[in-house]
C-alpha cells in the first residue's frame, strides 16, 4: 500500500482539542467533522487539505482527550497518513481502530516540511521526500494492522 500527497506539518503536542474542537463533538456525522479539522490550530488546513495529503507532526501527537473523533476527523478531511515523532497512545489506538494509518519516524518529522511531496511504503516503512530529494525509514506496519487499515478500520475487518 502507497499513499503519496502534500505535507502539511505542525509541532510537537497537538492536542485532540485542537484536532477537532469539543465545539463539534455533538455530531456524529464524519463529514461535519471533518469540515472543523484542525481549524483552530490551522484555519485554513480546510481549504487547502486534497485527498491523499499527509500530516506530518512533531512528539506526542494526538495528545488529550480520548476521543475517536480526533482520528475520524483526520481521516474523512481525505488525509492518507499522518507521520510523527511519537504519538500519544489512545490516539494512536483509535487511529488504526477507525483505520486511519499513522508512523513513527523521528528523522521524517524532523526534515519534511509543510508543502513538500512525500511518498509513503506502508509494506516497507520507506518514506521518502521527493521535493528534498530523501528517504527516510519508519518501522513498517505488521500484516494485520496493514489489513485494519486497508479495510477501513477494526470492527469492518473482523
Amino acid at each position: 500500500m502507497i499513499a503519496h500527497g502534500t505535507v502539511h506539518k505542525y509541532g510537537d503536542n497537538v492536542d485532540t482539542d485542537v484536532i477537532i474542537p469539543a465545539r463539534y463533538l455533538n455530531t456524529a456525522n464524519h463529514k461535519e467533522l471533518a469540515l472543523h479539522c484542525m481549524e483552530d490550530i490551522d484555519k485554513d488546513f480546510v481549504s487547502k487539505v486534497k485527498k491523499g495529503d499527509i500530516i506530518v507532526g512533531g512528539a506526542n501527537f494526538g495528545c488529550g482527550s480520548s476521543r475517536e473523533h480526533a482520528p475520524i476527523s483526520i481521516k474523512e478531511s481525505g488525509v492518507s497518513v499522518v507521520i510523527a515523532k511519537t504519538f500519544a497512545r489512545i490516539f494512536y489506538r483509535n487511529a488504526i481502530n477507525i483505520g486511519l494509518a499513522i508512523l513513527e519516524c523521528d528523522e521524517a518529522s524532523e526534515k519534511i516540511l509543510s508543502g513538500d511531496d512525500v511518498e509513503v511504503d506502508f509494506d516497507t516503512g520507506i518514506i521518502i521526500n521527493h521535493t528534498k530529494c530523501e528517504k527516510y525509514q519508519a518501522q513498517p506496519f505488521p500484516p494485520f494492522i496493514q489489513d485494519i487499515i486497508t479495510k477501513g478500520g477494526l470492527l469492518k475487518s473482523i
